[in-house]
């Protein structure tokens, strides 16, 4: 028959318990210190490479997206505030602060043309029409950010992916996956048919239909009718392989 440990037993398991909590929450406060301890370098030396590198950053896009890719590792945000060491260091808050009034102006410009939605690389090249008499070359990444700071507008702005290309929304408006699916499948020619989308998706006419129609309605595409096979062509210039901005003339 055992026995049962006795109360002398217990205070000891009990103190040997208390002993190895208190050995792990050291540890952890080790760790936890050289980890701060190894950040704090980090982000000394950070400073160090911009001080250093700062003409690189601001002219060369490429570089500059490096250098964001740098401080995502050690948790800097240079662009989380206007203000401050990088702003003074590098004006990066101020870049992308201006960009990000060009993007909206550029996004306002052609939305009678394309309803709210536009592609990635259109833009980046409105946005570089618009700036050639400025020293700082920018890139696709450039813009991405800029649009990140855009979201204290509401839910204006975002980024819509459509396969390898990327779309800008400047709309509230809500698209589905029904509608992606078309405005993928757009890609091609630029536009799309009733009967395209059927054969295609494998869809109802009538969720073809009404896919496209609030498409339309929301400004999104344009239709063409003037073909003697009759079928209405539903044009979408975001995606359309051969630029309709004429727009860049007034922007």
């Amino acid at each position: 028959m055992r026995r049962r440990p006795g109360i002398g037993g217990l205070q000891n398991a009990a103190a040997a318990r208390d002993q190895y909590r208190l050995l792990g929450e050291n540890v952890a406060k080790l760790r936890t210190d050289l980890m701060k301890e190894q950040l704090a370098t980090f982000r000394s030396q950070l400073e160090d490479f911009a001080r250093k590198h700062k003409n690189d950053i601001r002219k060369n896009p490429a570089f500059r997206s490096q250098f964001h890719e740098m401080c995502a590792k050690v948790g800097v945000d240079p662009l989380a505030s206007n203000k401050g060491f990088w702003a003074e260091l590098l004006g990066i808050g101020d870049f992308y602060y201006e960009l990000g009034v060009q993007i909206v102006d550029i996004c306002l410009a052609t939305r009678p043309l394309n309803g709210g939605l536009i592609s990635l690389e259109e833009l980046c090249k409105l946005l570089g029409q618009r700036r050639k008499g400025t020293r700082e070359a920018i890139s696709q990444d450039d813009c991405l950010r800029a649009i990140s700071k855009l979201k204290v507008l509401g839910n204006g702005f975002e980024v819509i992916s459509l396969g390898k290309k990327k779309l800008v929304r400047s709309v509230p408006t809500e698209l589905n996956k029904d509608h992606n699916e078309i405005l993928e499948l757009a890609q091609g020619q630029g536009f799309v048919t009733v009967d395209e989308v059927q054969r295609r998706l494998s869809w109802s006419s009538g969720r073809a239909t009404d896919a496209l129609e609030t498409l339309l309605e929301e400004g999104l595409a344009m239709i063409d009718d003037g073909h003697k096979d009759g079928r209405r062509r539903y044009w979408f210039p975001c995606v359309s392989p051969v630029s309709s901005y004429t727009a860049s003339e007034s922007i």
